[in-house]
């Protein structure tokens, strides 16, 4: 199944199970103050028997907007936020990347796409973050994060550094379109290159003779 169909139910599974629990919330207060569905819809212009599948759960389509709505007549704020969870969708641009990288490699390095990030953990508690790519050699493993436009260097940083941290890599290829943006980019963010110090064609030399590196590397390509 295309990772992309993947997301998308992912993301309508969840967004379901959370309209459930909003709804669920919504009955108990409205319940608890002993509002009517005919008084919450004459107040947001809506009929009672809407207001009344809202808060049954019957209608699982139901806005964001309608929902804080109902909660602010209710007594309560509905809040959100939203946490990593799972790889974003990626274009051709990024698979053509990634793919140029892999073309450099040693053949006797194992290369594989979309790696967890923390692995042999059961599916109930799995974590859904993953890496772009990984390349292995006999008792070492290194992560491949591809960027076609960094934007935020800080959120990158703390993006890498939190997989890194919960992941078993020996340590994190940023591989870079190449761009006169991200050119520029390493230019005037020195904290990149101190995060990842090993030098690109030290990396690329040593990959392309199957050992590893003993850190990690931004790779521009």
């Amino acid at each position: 199944m295309p990772v992309r169909t993947r997301a998308i139910d992912r993301g309508t599974a969840r967004g379901r199970a959370l309209v459930a629990q909003l709804c669920r919330e919504l009955e108990d207060a409205r319940t608890d103050r002993g509002l009517s569905y005919a008084a919450l819809g004459r107040v947001i212009g809506i009929s009672g028997q809407q207001v009344g599948r809202i808060c049954q759960g019957r209608s699982p389509e139901a806005s964001l907007i309608r929902l804080a709505q109902l909660f602010a007549l209710v007594g309560l704020q509905l809040s959100a936020k939203g946490f990593p969870s799972g790889q974003p969708i990626r274009d051709a641009g990024h698979t053509a990347l990634l793919e140029r990288f892999r073309r450099r490699l040693a053949p006797t390095l194992q290369w594989r796409l979309e790696v967890p990030v923390v692995a042999g953990v059961p599916e109930a508690f799995r974590d859904l973050r993953a890496w772009d790519a990984t390349v292995s050699g006999v008792d070492w493993t290194m992560a491949v994060e591809a960027e076609t436009n960094v934007r935020d260097v800080q959120a990158l940083e703390r993006r890498l550094a939190l997989k890194l941290r919960d992941g078993s890599v020996s340590g994190v290829i940023l591989l870079l379109s190449e761009t006169r943006h991200h050119r520029e980019l390493l230019r005037s963010a020195p904290s990149l290159r101190e995060t990842f110090p090993v030098a690109a064609r030290v990396t690329m030399r040593m990959l392309s003779r199957g050992e590893q590196l003993p850190g990690s590397s931004i790779v521009v390509a």
